[in-house]
């Protein structure tokens, strides 16, 4: 009998963790994951355990600034994950087994941040460095101004595309347009691939604060609505690129924030296509289920209900709301990062 995340697989759903923990990337990748993800706060999680203190202390034997250390200990818990995906990658020639780096978060800091002339030049700078001598490794790019401005130069690069914090169908055009006009200026498009990480729970969060007037039936929908609709644009706009590699929605913010809701409340309603990205903890919830998983993801609500959505909640004011909590969010993982790295430098030296 199939495991619940191996059922999801069969479905056409490309499981991916959301974490670069080596003992959770061997569990998940014998379940069927595929693909995983890294960002700060699961870095600071890994120094934290203790588990990478004899790595760090080679690595200060280099004399590493904390930042440097951030960002090496970085590359090599991502190229760690990398290697244990290589197969997939290979396997469906490009398609999938890649681990995303996310590209230094302080860009898009309220104090620290440079200008946004600046910032386009640091991300396409960075994303060139990262990703170079890496076949399976996606650059994280946030849907920020700045951000989407940097994808066309970088897909013209050959960078290959995580487009993260994304909250409309605003957003989502504008980087998938950016990126399709940096593709093809490439030589040729067989190892063109992009990825658009719509991040759901949080609107879900935002809608019971501030659209408390929905119904019951349309509050905790919201999330779900808007990212089914844009897997459908999606789908629609590169069905005749006649691409070899997909274009795919990532369904991001997959674990559930409100006690009420069964911890598989996002995955079960998005199954069947493209990738959902979950954290360790959903996917450990998934396995205990024991469910088999049927395609979910081109199953709408009521049409009542979408009307009741499209009439109350405002997207304009939903995506300044969410990308300013995003941002912060995006940011001061990255501030305690360092000031971990700080500390265990200073716990290490007296070691």
């Amino acid at each position: 009998m199939n495991s619940p995340i191996q059922s999801l697989v069969e479905t056409g759903t490309k499981v991916w963790i959301d974490s670069i923990d080596p003992d959770a990337i061997l569990r998940y990748r014998k379940l069927g994951a595929t693909g995983a993800t890294s960002n700060p706060v699961i870095v600071s999680k890994l120094i934290e355990s203790g588990r990478f203190d004899d790595k760090l202390m080679d690595m200060l034997e280099d004399e590493k600034t904390d930042e440097q250390l951030a960002w090496t200990l970085t590359d090599y818990l991502v190229g760690m994950a990398q290697s244990v995906f290589m197969e997939n990658w290979q396997a469906t020639s490009g398609n999938d087994g890649y681990v995303s780096f996310e590209l230094d978060p302080l860009l898009e800091d309220a104090e620290l941040a440079p200008s946004r002339e600046e910032r386009v030049k640091r991300y396409v700078e960075l994303g060139k460095q990262w990703s170079a001598g890496h076949d399976n490794r996606m650059i994280k790019v946030p849907a920020t101004d700045a951000g989407i401005e940097a994808l066309e130069p970088l897909a013209a690069a050959g960078v290959t595309l995580n487009v993260t914090l994304i909250f409309t169908d605003r957003q989502y055009r504008e980087a998938r347009d950016a990126i399709w006009r940096g593709a093809r200026q490439l030589d040729s498009l067989q190892t063109f691939k992009s990825v658009y990480s719509i991040f759901i729970s949080r609107i879900d969060v935002y809608t019971q604060k501030h659209v408390p007037e929905l119904s019951d039936k349309a509050q905790g929908q919201v999330g779900l609505v808007n990212a089914k609709r844009l897997w459908h644009e999606n789908e629609k706009f590169w069905a005749d690129k006649d691409l070899a590699l997909e274009q795919e929605i990532i369904f991001a913010s997959t674990g559930t924030k409100m006690e009420s809701d069964p911890p598989d409340k996002y995955v079960a309603s998005l199954v069947g296509s493209d990738i959902q990205t979950n954290p360790p903890e959903t996917l450990a919830a998934v396995e205990r289920s024991s469910k088999t998983y049927e395609k979910t993801v081109d199953q709408m609500p009521a049409q009542p209900v979408l009307d009741e959505i499209d009439e109350k909640v405002d997207m304009e004011a939903l995506e300044a709301q969410l990308m300013k909590e995003g941002k912060k969010k995006f940011a001061d993982p990255q501030k305690d990062l360092l000031a971990r790295i700080k500390r265990k430098r200073e716990s290490l030296a007296t070691a």
